[in-house]
């Protein structure tokens, strides 16, 4: 893998950046206040834009790392910042990342999340070098799983009582993309 760290990245209709402090209003506003946008997440609601600039301040400070990728997502039409998305997991042993992200309820079942993991799986193939890109999510979130599948990803299994959400601990689903998938499906095949 050749790390390259959290560069800008465009698609038809967003922007993926490096966070900034000013973005602490935004974040708050738009997903890290939601409950609904944490109920399977394994962080709880923010509770105040000071919270949210301390954890802004710990991202930013880790940009200078080669071996960091987390973007906030916004739209290109109106400059809104609606979530953010980002890898949770690194595998040198195997050169694979994990995909993590959370979007505000607004923006749900509009294809943003898609969108966004698919410039990461590009990202991550063409200029980063990874074999695999995967995500899972918790059972009882489905819609999570869909937008894994409007990625290209393909489902790979329920690891039983794996992970731990607000929910409490949880069946995960996996879903990944290979290398040779995501080039394959750029030329045709």
């Amino acid at each position: 893998m050749q790390h390259k760290g959290t560069v800008k990245l465009e698609t038809e209709r967003l922007i993926l950046r490096k966070h900034v402090l000013n973005d602490a209003p935004a974040m708050y506003k738009n997903w890290a206040s939601e409950k609904e946008v944490t109920e399977f997440l394994s962080w709880e609601p923010y509770h105040s834009i000071e919270d949210v600039q301390k954890i802004l301040s710990e991202w930013i400070s880790q940009y200078a790392n080669n071996d960091f990728y987390f973007w906030t997502i916004e739209l290109k039409d109106s400059g809104e910042l609606v979530g953010d998305i980002s890898v949770i997991t690194i595998d040198p042993d195997t050169f694979s990342v994990e995909l993590g992200y959370g979007i505000g309820s607004r923006w749900w079942g509009k294809g943003i999340v898609a969108e966004s993991g698919k410039a990461l799986i590009r990202f991550f193939f063409e200029e980063v070098g990874v074999n695999r890109v995967y995500a899972k999510h918790a059972t009882g979130n489905p819609n999570s799983g869909k937008a894994m599948q409007k990625m290209g990803m393909k489902y790979e299994g329920i690891i039983r009582q794996s992970g731990r959400c607000n929910q409490g601990i949880v069946d995960e689903v996996y879903y990944s993309i290979l290398k040779n998938e995501y080039f394959d499906s750029k030329r045709g095949k």
